[in-house]
């Protein structure tokens, strides 16, 4: 059957025509829609967690019992997962086990573009790398293969172009679940000194033998061109560019299997050409392994270590920027990303700037907190950072800083990584006031539910955290709640737990306005005859109020009636927003 999907969706059916039993994930783009589309198979579990490292070592539990698991997260959230990885390198698997890991180059979504063949190389767990969403596909459903003949978790790398791009799926008839049965084996899977220092040798003997079946592997191939003027060894959405830009006028290597890689399937390919060039994004992997091996390669030299590859940059780097189809007339205009008209975030943002508070972000729709005009945030770093990063500002800034700083950080955020932080406040008692955005939903990642929501993946009614008892049962006895519609309560109560003596919490709690049951209220106006042009509702940074012909205007198709712009005008020049 020949279906269209995106790359995403290839895997979440490769996966589950492999026989995946199980999925346990932790939202991140580019990565989440593999999950939510597994979700649909109701004959198979499928969960959201709380953090990567929850979801790696349920998956792994799952693999132990007997069962085929996967796990989905982006490049960073393998960070989070690093600590099971390494570890589950050693044990091996007994149910096939695969993890699924997006990378972002370009920093579409991201906070950096680290390049994930690092991991597969480090921890020396297999890797493989689809091209397309038929790869996607055809690669989820090897990757069990693999993971069951050699023992071992296999890594499968996505990226944003593959992901989030189209093509035809032809898919095959599900495999038949089979349930290995689970075997008390202590010195395979207790990683004591005393078993984990037996097992390393196994690892390395496991790597050599993937090695070898790298070599004749037809997800591993060599398409040869008529001229043997120039091969091109590649990965990935790199080889779509070079398909496009030269079709099948040069010869390709291209790997699917980027970790470990081939030595002779590589030597025997840059025999049969003149000259050899490697393309692939990010860090020069391929072309460091060709080097070693004695292939004499073009690499970065060429193409950049940084940033997202196209047929345009492909075509440059070989001279051919004036080929027919390959180039733009006109460069696309840039769209900067900003939270939503009616927003929660935004009227709790323009409280702290006000009052010139230090604020520490975390990771999350309320980033966009950093941008023009409220300008609220200082840093932002990783998922969880802020509630420890403001600990540690504090602890080194004293009376200096404490009344003074803040930290922000989403519902999700905060269950993903960020409670370990306050512990680690409520326990140490440093005098923080710690900011969470609850806005009911996981915003960034395109509202998934999480911990605090009280749903599952599927939307049925599942365990419901307390952010108020959690709280309170970790040590912080000031709690608070403010609807950050709401100005006046948030900048009193903001200034009243900034000044107290110990830990406290404010929780900032109103649904994001793109939830389908969040009913807006009708639009504002602006009375013109009212409106003395003095634009402070222009520092708020609300996408539906703009200024023209010297009087503000508000954009009735994305105003949601929120009413904080009427806060703001000391003239009350807006009106309107009732049911």
């Amino acid at each position: 059957m020949k279906q269209l999907m995106i790359g995403n969706e290839a895997v979440a059916r490769g996966l589950y025509d492999g026989g995946c039993a199980v999925i346990s994930s932790y939202p991140g783009t580019p990565s989440t829609e593999i999950t939510e589309c597994f979700a649909k198979f109701d004959d198979a579990y499928c969960e959201w967690a709380p953090n990567e490292k929850v979801a790696t070592e349920s998956a792994f539990g799952a693999s132990l019992r007997g069962k085929r698991s996967a796990c989905c997260m982006k490049h960073v959230g393998l960070n989070v997962a690093a600590d099971p990885l390494f570890t589950m390198s050693y044990t091996g698997v007994n149910g096939g086990m695969v993890i699924c890991v997006a990378d972002d180059p370009g920093m579409h979504s991201s906070q950096n573009e680290q390049d994930s063949r690092h991991y597969a190389i480090a921890s020396k767990i297999p890797m493989l790398e689809p091209s397309d969403s038929q790869e996607a596909y055809d690669f989820a459903r090897a990757a069990f293969e693999i993971s069951e003949k050699f023992d071992t978790p296999v890594l499968l790398k996505m990226c944003t172009r593959v992901a989030h791009s189209q093509s035809i799926v032809e898919t095959r008839d599900k495999a038949v679940d089979v349930v290995k049965p689970y075997e008390k084996n202590p010195q395979k899977y207790i990683m004591a000194p005393a078993n984990a220092i037996r097992r390393h040798p196994f690892v390395e003997e496991r790597t050599q033998k993937i090695a070898e079946f790298s070599e004749t592997s037809d997800l591993n191939r060599v398409e040869m061109a008529e001229s043997k003027e120039i091969g091109v060894i590649t990965s990935s959405t790199s080889y779509q560019y070079i398909k496009e830009v030269f079709g099948d006028s040069v010869s390709v290597l291209k790997l699917g299997i980027v970790n470990p890689l081939p030595t002779d399937l590589i030597r025997n390919f840059a025999s049969k050409v003149e000259k050899v060039y490697v393309v692939e994004e990010l860090d020069p992997i391929i072309e460091t392994h060709c080097r070693n091996i004695g292939v004499d390669v073009a690499g970065k030299e060429l193409f950049s270590i940084t940033g997202e590859f196209s047929q345009k940059t492909i075509a440059k780097a070989f001279g051919l920027e004036d080929k027919e189809n390959v180039t733009l007339e006109a460069e696309i205009p840039v769209r900067p990303p900003m939270m939503c008209s009616g927003c929660p975030h935004r009227g709790l943002f323009y409280v702290l700037a006000k009052n010139k508070l230090t604020v520490l972000g975390d990771i999350g729709c309320y980033t966009l907190g950093s941008a023009p005009p409220l300008n609220a945030l200082d840093m932002t770093l990783c998922m969880g950072a802020s509630v420890s990063g403001l600990h540690g500002y504090n602890v080194a800034g004293g009376k200096e800083t404490e009344k003074k700083t803040v930290c922000v950080i989403g519902d999700s955020t905060f269950m993903h990584s960020g409670v370990t932080g306050l512990i680690n406040v409520a326990y140490n008692m440093s005098n923080s006031t710690v900011i969470i955005l609850d806005n009911s939903i996981t915003g960034m990642t395109g509202h998934q539910q999480n911990p605090s929501t009280g749903y599952n993946i599927k939307g049925d009614p599942a365990g419901k955290v307390s952010l108020e008892k959690l709280c309170n049962s970790i040590g912080i006895n000031s709690v608070r709640v403010v609807d950050p519609y709401n100005l006046e309560e948030c900048e009193r109560v903001v200034k009243e737990e900034i000044e107290k003596e110990e830990p406290s919490v404010i929780i900032s709690r109103r649904p994001c306005v793109l939830l389908k049951y969040v009913k807006p209220k009708k639009p504002l106006c602006v009375n013109t005859e009212k409106c003395r042009s003095c634009k402070r509702c222009m520092k708020f940074g609300c996408p539906a109020i703009s200024f023209r012909d010297n009087h503000a205007v508000v954009d009735p198709t994305l105003c949601v009636g929120c009413g904080v712009c009427a806060q703001l005008c000391p003239f009350d020049a807006f009106e309107g927003g009732e049911e």
